[in-house]
């Protein structure tokens, strides 16, 4: 459709016009060409059919050739009407060719340059990304000069065998604390020893409040000092502490194996 609609806005030739563009045309371009191209490439000014009645009177004329293979028909400027072009001509030509060649490879340099800039200032941060990571490292050296403010005034530090302790003790009492979470919560199986509860679902807490009331069931859990994780167990067992401990207790489950 927008072709049609480009068409539309050229001139239409005919008679010693079209003849005359076709010529031209076929002269400019030097090379064989079928009335189908020709028209094509004239972009419609002189029809389809006008173009096939014009090559065959002007072939008949001898201002182009027409050859025919098979049911084609082609048309190409006479070479003999073509002016040859002299020597010295064809040799500023050349020249000219040459210079041009010449600044293209300069300018494509240049834009390789360019590009190149261009690209690396595209990976660069602005202004705004600049404000923050400056405002994000500010806050980290605020928090590691508070860090090392009690340091600075004489506290005592922690030796070695003091943190290697610590983290025994860490180990220990999280490991007992998921055992007896553990032990709370973990699902009871059917085909266990819990035969009595057969076909039950559930944790040990649901089925030991399973027939109280509420209100008694929070009474057993008060008398019985249980606590249920809260969100700051929760939080602490998604943080970089526990995940290291669990890092590390593949790590010798690995080694074991070994």
């Amino acid at each position: 459709m927008a072709s049609k609609a480009k068409n539309s806005d050229v001139k239409v030739l005919k008679g010693q016009e079209a003849e005359d563009a076709i010529l031209q045309y076929l002269k400019r371009m030097n090379r064989p060409f079928g009335a189908v191209d020709v028209s094509a490439n004239l972009k419609g000014a002189v029809p389809k059919a006008a173009t096939q009645k014009i090559l065959v009177a002007l072939a008949e004329k001898g201002e182009i050739v027409q050859k025919t293979y098979g049911k084609t028909s082609f048309f190409v400027a006479n070479q003999a009407s073509i002016d040859a072009v002299p020597a010295d001509k064809l040799t500023e030509l050349e020249v000219e060719c040459k210079t041009v060649e010449d600044s293209n490879n300069v300018l494509a340099v240049e834009v390789k340059a360019i590009t190149a800039e261009l690209s690396k200032l595209k990976n660069c941060p602005t202004d705004e990304e600049l404000e923050a990571q400056i405002a994000s490292t500010k806050k980290g050296i605020m928090q590691l000069t508070d860090r090392l403010v009690p340091l600075r005034s004489g506290a005592p530090l922690i030796s070695a065998e003091e943190l290697v302790k610590i983290d025994a003790d860490w180990a220990k009492w999280r490991a007992e604390w998921i055992r007896r979470r553990k032990s709370l919560h973990d699902n009871i199986n059917a085909s266990n020893a819990c035969r009595l509860v057969a076909n039950y679902q559930g944790s040990f807490w649901q089925l030991a409040t399973d027939s109280l009331p509420p209100q008694e069931a929070e009474m057993l859990l008060e008398d019985l000092g249980i606590e249920f994780d809260t969100t700051e167990h929760k939080t602490l067992e998604k943080g970089p502490l526990c995940a290291v401990q669990v890092t590390n207790t593949r790590s010798n489950l690995k080694r074991k194996r070994e």
